[in-house]
């Protein structure tokens, strides 16, 4: 069996997660790629990450049923070993204003980028914790989730919950080696924020930057937290929103 680091990200067909798979796989971690609908991407990028030395392959499952993400998770761990890092990337967005917000808009972000975070990393724990080899957890939030963004109280509500979650993890599982932290994007080139040119404008004059962040700036970001040179950060919520808050 390979002896390199295994790291799993969930959501990493498109984006953000594919940037963050393909950045650690030129690291030179074993990466599980984890995707729900976005094959397409996620087989570009073990590609991608194969041909540059590194061993890749995938999991697909929806990471609102935990009872499957638990079984896929389980018998993965089993087979190859456990995670040294996850990564937990999906999520979505169904924006209203919060009076016109359905309970399935509600239920639906929630479920996905907040409980979603529990399905995931709670099979992953006691593995990682059994190894004895510390481990790195990262939760991709969102700067909605530190200040509030119009039309996005599911979003946002999700996000900040993440960032509980990490802060309250992070003191539990410390003594273990284990970092837990949170990366807070902003505004990131991403087809989740394809935006009206005029509401685009709009955003940018928030941004002292005056641009839209890139993913492989997210995935640079994520590949240091990953690294040996983070082992004292923890507990941490980082901002790469181009200075907007």
């Amino acid at each position: 069996m390979d002896n390199r680091k295994r790291v799993l990200v969930t959501g990493a067909g498109r984006g953000i997660g594919k940037a963050i798979a393909s950045q650690l796989g030129m690291d030179g971690f074993e990466v599980v790629l984890h995707y729900r609908k976005s094959a397409d991407g996620v087989n570009e990028a073990i590609k991608n990450i194969k041909e540059n030395n590194s061993t890749a392959y995938s999991l697909c499952f929806d990471v609102c049923d935990r009872e499957n993400t638990q079984k896929i998770l389980d018998e993965d761990i089993e087979k190859n070993g456990s995670y040294y890092g996850v990564v937990c990337n999906a999520g979505i967005t169904a924006d209203a204003a919060f009076p016109m917000m359905s309970s399935l808009d509600w239920d639906n972000v929630i479920d996905t980028n907040l409980t979603g975070f529990f399905n995931v990393v709670h099979p992953c724990i006691m593995p990682m914790i059994a190894a004895h080899k510390g481990g790195r957890i990262i939760a991709i939030s969102s700067v909605s989730g530190i200040i509030g963004n119009r039309g996005q109280v599911n979003y946002s509500a999700s996000k900040a919950g993440l960032i509980g979650a990490v802060k309250a993890l992070a003191v539990e599982v410390g003594k273990r080696n284990i970092t837990v932290n949170a990366i807070a994007p902003g505004l990131i080139e991403t087809d989740m924020a394809e935006l009206d040119e005029t509401v685009k404008k709009e955003i940018l004059k928030l941004i002292p930057l005056k641009r839209m962040g890139q993913v492989q700036e997210v995935a640079s970001l994520a590949s240091f937290l990953m690294s040996d040179n983070a082992s004292y950060i923890t507990r941490q919520v980082i901002s790469i929103d181009g200075g907007m808050q």
